[in-house]
């Protein structure tokens, strides 16, 4: 109470004080410093300056790593791009609550995301600009780079970090930044002791179109295949990926190339056909693959993105360190 009332008679005596010398520029109240103390900015990864009166609480998220990002460091967003979507290919961060669905990823509903009030909109770089433009006419838009070919690991630290900084939890961050490092170091050496160092693997997703089997390598550029190198395992692909996320293209022929001790290892979803077992099942040059017929073709369980983030990729660490060594 004491200090209380020594602080008031501080303001009263600084007010007289501005009175004498005949200002009227009113004195700022201590919630006015609290917010100045508060207020945040930053730089995202297009080089737009974020200004924020404090940490954001009210966040919408356009895509699914961030969303994962979000959810990791304690922050349940009021909108989420394809919430279905999320909670069927995303569950290693599963959202809580109800968020709004704010409509496709590359497509958010302005309406909408508008209605939500936001402080904050995270989207990626993958986002159209245009749409980004409209974004900003709602709330401030923090734009994260969406992946990258040369770190993807380190990528996907920066954008937990720049997003923790925007929402005030940057211990979070540190943290689950620390527990993905332990859980690669780990599986590691659980892997390098069952003799399983330097496996070839080859990770990818396969699709139907027009009747033919497409599948989408993973090389050492791509998310997946970043983590396999950190444990030490060898990216069967000789192909190359696009300089964001690390994919090649190719089809069942393209098989051939990869070795006879190669470990095959992809995702699917119960929501969709399976075209590994479906399809390619009956294909002659598939079933006549080495890694085929010695029954190295391994499907993970489903719910592991494989473009989000560290607790998504702990999932994937734990998943294919199981199928290989048990």
């Amino acid at each position: 109470m004491r200090r209380h009332l020594i602080a008031l008679a501080a303001l009263s005596a600084g007010t007289l004080a501005l009175t004498a010398c005949g200002t009227t520029e009113p004195v700022a109240s201590a919630k006015d410093k609290g917010t100045a103390a508060q207020a945040i900015t930053l730089t995202d990864d297009t080089g737009a300056k974020i200004k924020l009166d404090g940490p954001a609480k009210k966040v919408v998220g356009t895509e699914w790593n961030v969303v994962e990002s979000l959810v990791t460091l304690g922050v349940d967003p009021v909108g989420v791009a394809d919430v279905k979507g999320y909670r069927t290919w995303d569950t290693a961060a599963p959202l809580r609550g109800t968020p709004k669905d704010i409509g496709t990823r590359g497509e958010p509903s302005m309406d909408t995301i508008a209605s939500l009030s936001p402080d904050l909109i995270v989207a990626t770089t993958d986002l159209p600009a245009a749409a980004v433009k409209q974004l900003r006419r709602i709330a401030p838009v923090l734009e994260v780079k969406s992946a990258d070919a040369t770190d993807q690991i380190g990528r996907m630290k920066k954008n937990l970090d720049l997003i923790a900084q925007a929402t005030g939890t940057t211990a979070q961050a540190a943290e689950a930044n620390k527990t993905f490092d332990a859980k690669v170091a780990e599986a590691k050496k659980k892997l390098t002791d069952a003799g399983h160092a330097g496996d070839e693997i080859a990770f990818a997703d396969g699709y139907v179109a027009a009747n033919q089997v497409s599948l989408r390598p993973y090389t050492d550029g791509s998310q997946i295949g970043s983590v396999n190198k950190a444990l030490g395992l060898k990216n069967a692909w000789k192909l190359k990926g696009d300089p964001a996320y690390g994919l090649a293209a190719t089809d069942v022929e393209g098989l051939s190339s990869l070795g006879g001790d190669t470990q095959f290892v992809y995702i699917g979803s119960d929501s969709e056909d399976d075209p590994f077992k479906k399809e390619l099942a009956k294909n002659a040059a598939w079933k006549a693959l080495p890694f085929v017929k010695k029954g190295a073709v391994h499907r993970l369980p489903d719910g592991i993105w494989m473009f989000g983030g560290p607790k998504s990729m702990q999932a994937y660490i734990d998943a294919v360190t199981g199928v290989l060594t048990k």
